[in-house]
């Protein structure tokens, strides 16, 4: 059975990485809010970090969507889900339009989204030092792919009012909606991964407040609302999510019985990476997820498990060393056989030190045999397809799934343990062993999404419920 849904939306996607999207989509969500608009907020590809941009834009979260971790169905479904009850949605893409997994096709691209979504597109083009280049610019975007519509250009970093009349005059078709002037003043803050996450002190509202009056002055947004409400009506399946590999993700209706297990996240300016849809799937699956801070915090939660996600540990490293109490308590909760999964960031605070690249090195849990040391540049980046290679708190061995890796550090000192996980890179034969499985303990660089493969929380869930009943908590 499928139904129908009618958000009006458009994919703000980039000529190429480093035009300003995520500046442009906060900008257009904020003056869009400004007219009583809803607005659901999306971002094409393996990103944590501009989310927490639209998030601070839209008031709500915003849902990763990513053709080649998750599939057709499930970034359909998501979608669907997510916009539901909003007035429009805007989905920011990843690199340039056509970038993505593959360099012959279009898979894991933002071109791939929008056609799944059948959205309209928005270009944003770098215009500083622009001019009637624009139009050949723009001219190729549109006829690249007859199966995509590019149905307006942005214009980013401007000069001015000039600048944006002489582009317009340069292109007629696809039309130039608007631009917004390049002003160093408000610009996002960045570091080694990217943007800086988008909290009330390194982002603060009144930056968010201007770009949104900039939108308002410079954009049409008549127009830009116009080519989102010619999206035409988007069939999905109806009440389920499914995952890149046809696998259905359970749900859970209002009035369920109680969760079966509680897990502490992991969550402040250290460890704060997350897929939205992941913690929904924990969810729906019967998990209470309860936050807390490695950075504050001096004991874990009353909790069944624990779940690090990714985040900057090295940059906070001092700081998590001198949480001494907190530290030991994750200790003695694996070794109590208390379940704990852990990516890259996660991994780094399980480990016995984290040395930081001016060389000083700082205490970590020391769950995991093994050092890790920050490097320059970067170690490894890009999707992985990865296999269980024995029975861990994710399943038995065997189960695959996919991921994404892109991460600055490395493992030191690694002492003889059993590899969690068989990873290969979708474009080649090559494989390596990677991770841990200790105990209950499962920890790896590699960031998962679990729309391909919708078991595994199930899995983690039911490895925290039986450590609930084994240890006859009662809540």
């Amino acid at each position: 059975m499928t139904v129908t849904s009618e958000p009006a939306r458009v994919v703000v996607a980039g000529a190429a990485s480093g035009v300003g999207k995520t500046t442009v989509i906060v900008a257009l969500a904020r003056a869009l809010r400004a007219r009583g608009l809803r607005v659901a907020l999306f971002k094409c590809g393996p990103d944590y970090l501009d989310p927490t941009y639209h998030a601070r834009a839209a008031a709500g979260p915003s849902y990763n969507l990513d053709g080649w971790l998750m599939g057709r169905d499930a970034v359909r479904a998501t979608f669907a889900d997510a916009a539901r009850g909003h007035d429009v949605a805007l989905v920011e893409g990843m690199m340039g339009l056509f970038d993505g997994a593959s360099p012959a096709s279009d898979e894991g691209s933002t071109a791939e989204v929008a056609k799944w979504l059948d959205a309209p597109v928005l270009l944003v083009a770098d215009a500083s030092g622009m001019a009637r280049s624009i139009a050949a610019l723009a001219a190729g975007y549109a006829a690249f792919d007859p199966a995509l519509r590019v149905a307006g250009v942005i214009a980013n970093r401007i000069g001015g009012r000039g600048h944006l009349d002489l582009l317009r005059r340069a292109l007629a078709r696809p039309p130039i909606v608007g631009g917004l002037p390049g002003d160093p003043a408000l610009a996002f803050p960045e570091r080694h991964l990217g943007l800086v996450r988008a909290d009330e002190r390194s982002v603060p509202e009144e930056l968010l407040a201007a770009w949104g009056e900039r939108a308002s002055e410079w954009i049409d947004l008549d127009v830009v609302l116009r080519i989102a409400r010619s999206a035409p009506a988007l069939a999905v399946g109806s009440g389920t999510r499914t995952g890149a590999s046809g696998a259905p993700a359970s749900g859970r209706a209002a009035g369920a019985p109680r969760p079966r297990a509680r897990i502490a996240v992991a969550s402040d300016e250290a460890l704060h990476f997350y897929y939205p849809d992941n913690l929904r799937r924990l969810e729906a699956a019967g998990a209470e997820l309860v936050p807390f801070s490695p950075l504050r915090d001096r004991a874990l939660p009353d909790t069944d498990g624990v779940l690090l996600g990714g985040g900057y540990p090295e940059a906070h490293a001092e700081a998590l060393a001198a949480n001494e109490r907190l530290r030991r308590a994750i200790a003695e909760h694996a070794a109590a056989g208390g379940p704990i999964y852990a990516e890259c960031g996660g991994l780094m605070l399980l480990a016995r030190r984290l040395r930081t690249l001016d060389g000083r090195e700082h205490e970590m849990v020391g769950v995991l045999p093994c050092d890790v040391a920050m490097r320059d540049r970067l170690q490894a980046i890009g999707y992985v397809e990865v296999e269980t290679r024995r029975r861990t708190i994710l399943g038995p061995p065997g189960l695959r799934f996919r991921g994404h890796q892109f991460r600055h550090s490395e493992l030191v000192g690694e002492a003889v343990a059993e590899p969690a996980y068989l990873v290969r890179e979708p474009r080649g034969d090559a494989r390596c062993v990677e991770g841990f499985a200790l105990g209950s303990v499962v920890a790896s660089y590699v960031h998962a999404h679990w729309a391909s493969n919708p078991r595994i929380p199930e899995e983690l869930v039911s490895a925290c419920a039986a450590r609930r009943a084994r240890t006859g908590a009662a809540r």
